[in-house]
Protein backbone atom coordinates (compact mmCIF):
# COMPACT_ATOMS: atom_id res chain seq x y z
CA UNK A 1 0.00 0.00 0.00
CA UNK A 2 1.33 3.38 -0.90
CA UNK A 3 2.00 5.87 1.86
CA UNK A 4 -0.48 8.26 0.28
CA UNK A 5 -3.24 5.61 0.30
CA UNK A 6 -2.33 4.59 3.84
CA UNK A 7 -2.44 8.19 5.06
CA UNK A 8 -5.75 8.80 3.28
CA UNK A 9 -7.34 5.64 4.73
CA UNK A 10 -6.05 6.50 8.19
CA UNK A 11 -7.54 9.99 7.87
CA UNK A 12 -10.94 8.53 6.94
CA UNK A 13 -10.99 5.69 9.46
CA UNK A 14 -9.33 7.17 12.56
CA UNK A 15 -12.17 9.58 13.50
CA UNK A 16 -14.71 6.73 13.30
CA UNK A 17 -12.52 4.51 15.47
CA UNK A 18 -11.85 7.29 17.99
CA UNK A 19 -15.58 8.03 18.25
CA UNK A 20 -16.01 4.52 19.70
CA UNK A 21 -13.18 5.11 22.24
CA UNK A 22 -10.92 2.65 20.40
CA UNK A 23 -7.31 2.81 19.24
CA UNK A 24 -6.51 2.24 15.58
CA UNK A 25 -3.73 -0.34 15.77
CA UNK A 26 -3.21 -1.24 12.13
CA UNK A 27 -4.41 -0.65 8.58
CA UNK A 28 -3.30 -3.18 5.98
CA UNK A 29 -4.22 -3.30 2.31
CA UNK A 30 -3.36 -6.41 0.29
CA UNK A 31 -4.63 -8.44 -2.64
CA UNK A 32 -6.84 -11.52 -2.25
CA UNK A 33 -7.12 -12.85 -5.77
CA UNK A 34 -8.81 -10.24 -7.95
CA UNK A 35 -10.11 -8.33 -4.96
CA UNK A 36 -8.41 -6.04 -2.56
CA UNK A 37 -8.40 -6.76 1.17
CA UNK A 38 -8.58 -3.93 3.69
CA UNK A 39 -7.82 -5.15 7.21
CA UNK A 40 -8.36 -2.73 10.09
CA UNK A 41 -7.31 -3.71 13.61
CA UNK A 42 -8.71 -1.82 16.62
CA UNK A 43 -8.24 -2.24 20.36
CA UNK A 44 -8.99 -0.62 23.73
CA UNK A 45 -8.05 -1.05 27.37
CA UNK A 46 -11.25 -3.05 27.93
CA UNK A 47 -10.91 -5.12 24.74
CA UNK A 48 -13.26 -4.98 21.76
CA UNK A 49 -16.62 -6.70 21.53
CA UNK A 50 -17.79 -8.36 18.32
CA UNK A 51 -20.85 -6.10 18.09
CA UNK A 52 -18.62 -3.02 18.19
CA UNK A 53 -16.46 -4.42 15.37
CA UNK A 54 -19.59 -5.09 13.28
CA UNK A 55 -20.98 -1.61 13.90
CA UNK A 56 -17.63 0.00 13.11
CA UNK A 57 -17.33 -2.11 9.95
CA UNK A 58 -20.67 -0.77 8.68
CA UNK A 59 -19.64 2.82 9.42
CA UNK A 60 -16.26 2.42 7.72
CA UNK A 61 -17.88 0.75 4.73
CA UNK A 62 -20.31 3.66 4.32
CA UNK A 63 -17.46 6.18 4.60
CA UNK A 64 -15.33 4.31 2.04
CA UNK A 65 -18.29 4.10 -0.37
CA UNK A 66 -18.45 7.92 -0.31
CA UNK A 67 -14.82 8.17 -1.48
CA UNK A 68 -12.46 6.53 -3.96
CA UNK A 69 -9.86 5.68 -1.28
CA UNK A 70 -9.94 1.99 -2.25
CA UNK A 71 -10.00 2.65 -5.98
CA UNK A 72 -12.57 1.29 -8.44
CA UNK A 73 -12.08 -2.44 -7.85
CA UNK A 74 -13.83 -4.75 -5.44
CA UNK A 75 -12.45 -5.17 -1.95
CA UNK A 76 -13.20 -7.04 1.26
CA UNK A 77 -13.27 -5.09 4.53
CA UNK A 78 -12.24 -6.80 7.78
CA UNK A 79 -12.49 -5.01 11.12
CA UNK A 80 -11.15 -6.97 14.09
CA UNK A 81 -9.30 -6.88 17.39
CA UNK A 82 -5.60 -7.78 17.45
CA UNK A 83 -5.94 -11.27 18.87
CA UNK A 84 -4.13 -12.91 21.74
CA UNK A 85 -0.79 -13.52 20.09
CA UNK A 86 -0.04 -10.18 18.53
CA UNK A 87 3.34 -8.62 19.32
CA UNK A 88 3.57 -6.00 22.06
CA UNK A 89 5.08 -2.97 20.36
CA UNK A 90 3.56 0.11 22.00
CA UNK A 91 3.63 1.26 25.62
CA UNK A 92 -0.16 0.89 25.79
CA UNK A 93 0.15 -2.77 24.74
CA UNK A 94 2.29 -3.49 27.81
CA UNK A 95 -0.14 -1.60 30.06
CA UNK A 96 -3.03 -3.67 28.70
CA UNK A 97 -1.02 -6.84 29.33
CA UNK A 98 -0.47 -6.07 33.03
CA UNK A 99 -1.15 -9.24 35.00
CA UNK A 100 -0.54 -11.43 31.95
CA UNK A 101 2.30 -13.84 31.28
CA UNK A 102 4.54 -12.62 28.44
CA UNK A 103 7.49 -13.98 26.54
CA UNK A 104 10.23 -11.43 26.01
CA UNK A 105 13.11 -11.80 23.62
CA UNK A 106 15.79 -9.71 25.26
CA UNK A 107 18.47 -7.98 23.23
CA UNK A 108 21.33 -9.68 25.11
CA UNK A 109 19.94 -12.19 27.64
CA UNK A 110 17.89 -14.54 25.44
CA UNK A 111 14.24 -15.29 26.24
CA UNK A 112 12.36 -14.56 29.45
CA UNK A 113 8.86 -15.71 30.36
CA UNK A 114 7.39 -13.67 33.21
CA UNK A 115 4.23 -11.94 34.41
CA UNK A 116 3.92 -8.17 34.06
CA UNK A 117 3.20 -6.63 37.47
CA UNK A 118 3.59 -2.93 36.61
CA UNK A 119 4.53 -0.70 33.68
CA UNK A 120 6.09 2.75 33.77
CA UNK A 121 7.76 4.97 31.18
CA UNK A 122 11.11 3.15 31.37
CA UNK A 123 10.17 -0.52 31.61
CA UNK A 124 8.43 -3.39 33.33
CA UNK A 125 8.33 -4.80 36.83
CA UNK A 126 7.93 -8.54 36.38
CA UNK A 127 7.47 -11.73 38.35
CA UNK A 128 9.48 -14.67 37.04
CA UNK A 129 7.72 -17.93 37.94
CA UNK A 130 9.61 -20.27 40.25
CA UNK A 131 10.85 -23.57 38.86
CA UNK A 132 10.38 -26.92 40.62
CA UNK A 133 8.70 -25.56 43.75
CA UNK A 134 10.85 -22.45 44.10
CA UNK A 135 9.24 -19.10 44.83
CA UNK A 136 8.75 -16.56 42.04
CA UNK A 137 11.37 -13.79 41.79
CA UNK A 138 11.03 -10.12 40.93
CA UNK A 139 12.82 -8.69 37.92
CA UNK A 140 13.00 -5.28 36.28
CA UNK A 141 13.28 -5.11 32.47
CA UNK A 142 13.91 -1.84 30.63
CA UNK A 143 12.08 -1.27 27.34
CA UNK A 144 15.47 -0.64 25.70
CA UNK A 145 16.44 -4.26 26.51
CA UNK A 146 13.38 -5.80 24.80
CA UNK A 147 13.82 -6.93 21.18
CA UNK A 148 10.39 -8.63 20.90
CA UNK A 149 7.47 -9.34 23.23
CA UNK A 150 4.29 -11.38 22.99
CA UNK A 151 1.56 -12.42 25.43
CA UNK A 152 1.65 -16.11 26.34
CA UNK A 153 -1.71 -17.82 26.31
CA UNK A 154 -2.53 -19.47 29.63
CA UNK A 155 -5.18 -22.18 29.63
CA UNK A 156 -5.10 -23.07 33.33
CA UNK A 157 -5.03 -19.62 34.98
CA UNK A 158 -8.16 -18.24 36.58
CA UNK A 159 -8.96 -14.68 35.63
CA UNK A 160 -9.57 -11.99 38.23
CA UNK A 161 -13.36 -12.35 38.10
CA UNK A 162 -13.15 -16.08 38.88
CA UNK A 163 -10.71 -15.47 41.75
CA UNK A 164 -13.01 -12.85 43.31
CA UNK A 165 -16.09 -15.13 43.18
Amino acid sequence: MSTTQSDRLRGLVEPLVAAKDLDLEEIEVSRAGRRGLLRIVVDSDEGVELDVCAELSREISEKLDETDAMGDGEYVLEVSSPGAERPLTEHRHYVRATGRLVKLQLAEDGDLVARILAVDEDGLDMEVPGVKGRKPTARRVAFADIAKARVEIEFNRKDKKEEEA
